[in-house]
């Protein structure tokens, strides 16, 4: 769906919130509700008095790898200068790549991938080779083989995957939430799981306090490019069995599910039975939320502010409806709310009338 809104560039958010200024923290952004086609508006610290005991909160705890590392594409010496994106790691050992075009702001455009057997030189004497683009049709992102163990180098050479609305680099740690984990073998996501973002030990410590209990899962999410607006790609995930206990339980004794991001969505409603029942599981999800589909599990979601052609907001009427995001977008336009991965958040919850029919 596209929403029938103008979001103005100057509502994009360049910096994280701790650096806009003295005393500021990750959590010191703002947070509209949507009960059903109503809004209220609240500061992110005030989500623990928006929840009840009972309730769930799904997070992702895959990390934010430095997935962006400079190239020259075509035969030595020279060649065209390109930054790739690593996306995603296959089963056979090659990587979804994106090649981007560098600006002299430092942030990239749009290139197109191919052609087939090209051959970007990395730094440190890697070399990435183009295979064959990731699907039907899609000319973005392509597999690639590296010479190289991809998280090694991105470790030593890359830095966080930025966009022309962001006004400098930052540091990875920007870029990691306070729910991220590495994993053994060097996986993770080649952009943030924002929505978790602005939480902090403090916070989550107040939620369980409260009675909210947190369920962690993974899914790796893979270079999404903010101007394509595509749906989402086939990504890994996991949800362990823990987490599928604590969600079949709250959904037992009436507690909400809450997703944070909609990559706790994917994973969690790709381990969800017709019934709503959950499996732990892990493997390979391209399940794409929408509308038609419906949500099984997912009962309230927490998520950032996205483009009004973004794929993203199918799932967000999924979970809510048109309406609810109609009236939301219009309230978050006016009131100046911020977009993007340092911007401001939403949290989607049922209206009361129809949690307690559902429970």
């Amino acid at each position: 769906m596209a929403l029938a809104v103008r979001v103005p560039a100057e509502l994009s958010a360049r910096v994280p919130p701790e650096q806009r200024g003295p005393g500021r923290g990750r959590d010191d952004v703002r947070l509209l509700v949507s009960r059903g086609e109503a809004v209220s508006h609240h500061s992110f610290r005030e989500l623990p008095s928006l929840l009840r005991a009972g309730d769930v909160l799904v997070v992702n705890t895959s990390t934010t790898l430095a997935a962006a590392v400079s190239g020259r594409l075509g035969p030595e010496p020279g060649g065209e200068r390109v930054v790739v994106h690593f996306s995603t790691r296959g089963d056979d050992g090659r990587w979804a790549v994106e090649l981007r075009t560098p600006e002299p702001s430092g942030s990239t455009s749009p290139r197109g991938g191919g052609p087939a057997g090209a051959v970007v030189r990395l730094p440190g004497g890697a070399r990435l080779v183009l295979a064959e683009p990731l699907g039907p049709g899609s000319g973005r992102l392509w597999w690639a083989g590296v010479s190289v163990d991809v998280p090694g180098l991105l470790e030593r050479y890359g830095r966080p995957i930025r966009y022309g609305y962001t006004e400098r680099d930052q540091p990875l740690s920007a870029y990691r939430t306070v729910f991220a984990r590495p994993s053994p073998d060097g996986s993770g996501s080649a952009e943030m799981p924002s929505a978790g973002r602005p939480f902090t030990a403090r916070l989550v410590a107040e939620l369980v306090d409260r009675g909210v209990r947190i369920a962690p899962l993974s899914l790796h999410t893979g270079v999404s490019s903010a101007e394509a607006h595509e749906p989402p790609y086939p990504e890994r995930f996991e949800v362990p069995t823990a987490t599928a206990s604590l969600v079949n339980a709250a959904r037992a004794g009436g507690g909400r599910v809450i997703a944070v991001g909609t990559t706790a969505v994917r994973a969690l409603e790709s381990a969800a039975e017709p019934g709503g029942t959950v499996r732990a599981g892990a493997g390979w999800t391209d399940l794409v939320v929408t509308p038609a589909r419906g949500v099984r599990v997912v009962d309230g979601l927490l998520t950032g502010l996205h483009e009004p052609e973004a794929s993203h907001l199918l799932m967000l009427e999924a979970v809510a409806g048109r309406p609810a995001l109609r009236s939301a977008y219009a309230a978050a336009v006016q009131a100046r709310y911020l977009w993007h991965e340092f911007g401001d958040l939403h949290l989607l919850l049922p209206e009361e009338t129809a949690h307690r029919a559902h429970c």
